[in-house]
């Protein structure tokens, strides 16, 4: 699977080099189907996480690319693939975090992860880079909270892998390019910021943290339906 993304996300940026916005609604429709391909083999929890995941991240989206401006899309939207690329990218980053490689080596990985991401964040605010980047320092250290004190490190450090390539790729052909200035803090930032992937493991907290109360809320109500009989006096069954 996470082959799959990571190949995924290099040949979808070759069309992005010459892109519609006709082509960006067939790249949709082939990841939506490429998703629903991918989630046949999960369990419920897991596409449970996935739904929270692409509703928090379009949303997000919506908010951070079109109202805020942090970042504008080549036609100024949120191209139709952005949503189930979401999807996609969480699965990736939950596959490789229950890998072998992942689980035996996790403590090298960590510190590898770390280390590069930790000189590339020093690297924007150190005056030498082209372009300021003191915002992917702040999500660096968001991040070390995350790896420190969330729940699924372990998925965390994978998203730093899938969402790191995405971020190099996709603003090396334009398919997207951060603002200058972070238009809510006034900082510089990157493009892409350094440690933008921190954007991305609030996705996936906010994903492993939602899914288990939203099929108890669901169970809940299903329970509620049948106890109050209102299938019954609907005629359904």
């Amino acid at each position: 699977m996470a082959a799959f993304t990571f190949l995924s996300v290099g040949v979808s940026s070759l069309f992005e080099i010459s892109a519609s916005v006709e082509r960006q609604h067939a790249l949709g429709v082939l990841a939506w189907v490429f998703l629903g391909a991918l989630l046949l083999g999960e369990n419920k929890e897991t596409r449970v996480q996935v739904l929270i995941a692409v509703i928090f991240a379009t949303v997000g989206e919506h908010f951070a690319s079109i109202y805020m401006g942090g970042y504008t899309y080549r036609f100024e939207n949120v191209p139709a693939y952005v949503p189930p690329g979401h999807g996609m990218v969480y699965l990736t980053a939950v596959a490789l975090a229950r890998s072998a490689l992942f689980v035996r080596h996790h403590g090298k990985i960590a510190i590898f992860v770390i280390t590069v991401w930790g000189a590339w964040s020093l690297w924007g605010v150190s005056g030498y880079a082209d372009r300021g980047d003191a915002v992917g320092a702040l999500l660096f250290g968001i991040f070390l909270i995350w790896l420190i004190a969330g729940r699924s490190p372990l998925v965390y450090l994978a998203a730093f892998f899938i969402t790191t390539w995405l971020e190099l790729i996709g603003t090396s052909v334009g398919a997207w390019q951060w603002a200058a200035i972070d238009p809510l803090l006034g900082w510089a930032q990157g493009n892409p910021p350094s440690a933008a992937s921190a954007w991305y493991c609030l996705v996936d907290a906010v994903a492993i943290g939602g899914a288990g109360p939203a099929v108890r809320g669901v169970k809940r109500l299903c329970a509620w339906y049948r106890s109050s009989g209102v299938l019954n006096r609907t005629g359904i069954s």
